[in-house]
């Protein structure tokens, strides 16, 4: 805890708001997504999906995943209590239905999907689009699969799979992601490495999205290694989160802003 507290308090120090920002495609990404105030339709559902989970007081067998997905542990939990504790936050699934919304990616895949909170954000975000969320634990991933169909979530193709197992598959090497959300396993090793293997999925659109990249030193290691990546063009760190873009056109720079 103290870390992030004085992680964040670097970051406030640091960042900027959009009228320090010259780039005319992140001046752009600033003031027309990550700074829209108005109101959404889509706010009302996703606030509705996280109100039936938190009122939702079934417990069920939770699968946790260690290194290299091979030690694990499980627990017994009430899924309301999952909903408020490993869910993103109401504030951020709006950041995220924005984000999609504005890009449109036909492809997005998810890595992490819990309750299908952040699922849900992707979703309404463009329903044209195909969204494939992973998820290690199948008591957790049918909780998000009822969920998402209930409220008619019918782009969404839910994967019980460990992350990596399903990464190295041969299919993953042959699809083009326009938009990857990474919410599964919060190390420096896994995050390379789902880095490593899903940068052959890119196009020069793809964006991708990191969370908690100052969770840990470590995972302020593993976000320092992205950025330098050669084909890493330009990065915004929101604190939670960090975004990368592959733009060829684009000169490389890094962004620290608050959202």
């Amino acid at each position: 805890m103290l870390f992030q507290i004085q992680s964040y308090l670097k970051f406030l120090w640091h960042s900027k708001n959009e009228h320090a920002v010259h780039s005319p495609f992140v001046f752009s990404l600033l003031t027309k997504c990550f700074y829209d105030k108005k109101p959404k339709p889509e706010y009302d559902i996703l606030k509705k999906y996280r109100k039936t989970l938190l009122e939702n007081k079934n417990f069920i067998e939770v699968t946790d995943f260690g290194a290299g997905s091979r030690v694990f542990k499980s627990t017994r939990r009430q899924i309301s209590k999952i909903a408020q504790t490993a869910g993103i936050s109401p504030k951020r699934a709006e950041l995220l239905f924005r984000v999609t919304n504005y890009f449109q990616p036909s492809t997005i895949l998810e890595i992490g999907t819990s309750l299908g909170l952040a699922t849900s954000a992707l979703a309404l975000g463009n329903p044209k689009a195909k969204v494939v969320t992973i998820e290690g634990c199948p008591n957790t991933a049918n909780v998000a699969q009822n969920q998402l169909a209930e409220f008619d979530c019918k782009n969404v193709e839910n994967v019980i799979s460990e992350f990596e197992s399903f990464l190295v598959s041969e299919n993953i090497q042959a699809t083009n992601y326009n938009l990857i959300y990474f919410d599964g396993n919060h190390s420096k090793k896994a995050t390379l490495a789902y880095f490593d293997l899903l940068l052959p999925t890119i196009d020069n659109d793809s964006v991708w999205i990191f969370d908690d990249i100052h969770w840990s030193p470590e995972m302020e290691e593993a976000w320092e290694i992205i950025k330098s990546h050669p084909k890493v063009k330009v990065t915004i760190d929101t604190f939670q989160w960090g975004f990368v873009f592959f733009r060829r056109e684009q000169p490389k720079e890094h962004f620290i802003i608050r959202a």
